[in-house]
């Protein structure tokens, strides 16, 4: 099967630091060249992959200083996108709806997955005009405000099993990984561990739009004895400090579509402590991964029962649920599926 992947010029693919987009489109590339299927990757010149790469921009926008209007480049990427689409069995689309308007209705099928929230009026219109165009979800949760779309399945993403090694948790610390802003909640992980009286490091990616955020909340709750701000971590510190880890905090306020960061985690064999929001119930079962918490009480007495946990079975549970493989074959079941019901 010929198959193109769209990805977000935001970050390289894979991403040198934060961007699971980016992580899920080469994780997802890669299996299914494995799997013998010829792959063209449609990213950031700077990306790597085992397939065709065709470069929508010289590099990752986000890392290049000298970009004014990202915009430019996204809709040069949906030309080039266009100008290749009959050469593909199928476009899978990870950048949003921008391409929506271009192409419904082409020959060639395409289909979307959604990675970030939905719950946002402004869709509501836009969603509409476009209800027929196939989508996919990454989580049951993430689709509920708009049941009417054309929903294809739910795929929940997926890791190479080789990507992470399972970890000890001998650090004794707890680890909380993601962004600073106010949905992730930084500040409820560290009430937590401070309550808990446990050491906890926070590497997290800072975003221009959430800088005074974390000057003005975040920043005076970093001078503790127990709080280490580590910052945006690459692969191979991501390993250590989830396999060292106690427990990951994953507190949010907010419908989290999915969270890979817990997936990471458990990939780790450690241990997830999350709020119920969005996805966590599809991800983290209680007893075996993790708890699911809807307090900081709640979570103080959560992390007391973290070593009744197995940190073997919660990798085991990782490799059955959450491999890339599993992810890319249920990918190819929705290909097949629009392959076989739309004309050509």
């Amino acid at each position: 099967m010929k198959i193109a992947q769209v990805s977000p010029l935001a970050e390289p693919v894979p991403p040198i630091g934060y961007g699971g987009t980016e992580r899920i489109v080469a994780y997802l590339s890669d299996e299914l060249i494995r799997r013998g299927h010829e792959v063209t990757l449609f990213a950031s010149g700077d990306s790597q992959t085992k397939g065709r790469l065709i470069a929508g921009s010289e590099r990752a926008l986000r890392l290049d200083s000298t970009i004014i209007d990202p915009q430019a480049h996204e809709i040069f990427q949906l030309a080039q996108v266009l100008q290749d689409a009959d050469n593909f069995d199928i476009i899978h689309f990870h950048t949003g709806y921008s391409h929506f308007p271009l192409f419904r209705g082409h020959q060639t099928p395409g289909v979307t997955t959604f990675h970030g929230r939905l719950d946002i009026p402004d869709l509501n219109r836009l969603f509409s005009e476009f209800a027929d165009v196939p989508v996919v979800s990454i989580s049951n949760s993430q689709r509920q405000p708009f049941p009417q779309m054309n929903w294809q399945g739910t795929v929940y993403h997926g890791l190479p099993l080789d990507l992470y090694k399972p970890g000890d948790g001998r650090g004794n610390y707890l680890a909380f990984l993601g962004r600073i802003c106010p949905e992730k909640r930084v500040d409820r992980a560290i009430k937590i561990a401070q309550r808990a009286e446990m050491k906890i490091k926070i590497a997290a990616k800072i975003d221009n739009a959430d800088r005074e955020y974390m000057e003005n909340e975040i920043q005076p709750l970093l001078d503790h004895q127990l709080v280490e701000f580590v910052g945006e971590v690459d692969p191979a510190q991501k390993q250590k400090l989830l396999g060292d880890a106690y427990a990951l905090l994953f507190p949010i306020d907010w419908p989290e579509p999915f969270g890979l960061v817990m997936v990471e985690s458990m990939a780790c064999g450690t241990p997830v402590v999350a709020y119920r929001a969005g996805s966590v119930p599809e991800v983290v079962d209680p007893g075996l991964t993790g708890f699911i918490v809807e307090s900081v009480d709640q979570s103080v007495d959560a992390l007391k029962k973290i070593q009744t946990l197995d940190r073997k079975l919660c990798r085991e549970v990782f490799e059955r649920r959450f491999s890339s493989g599993r992810m890319a074959v249920d990918y190819l079941k929705i290909y097949e599926k629009l392959l076989n019901t739309v004309p050509r």
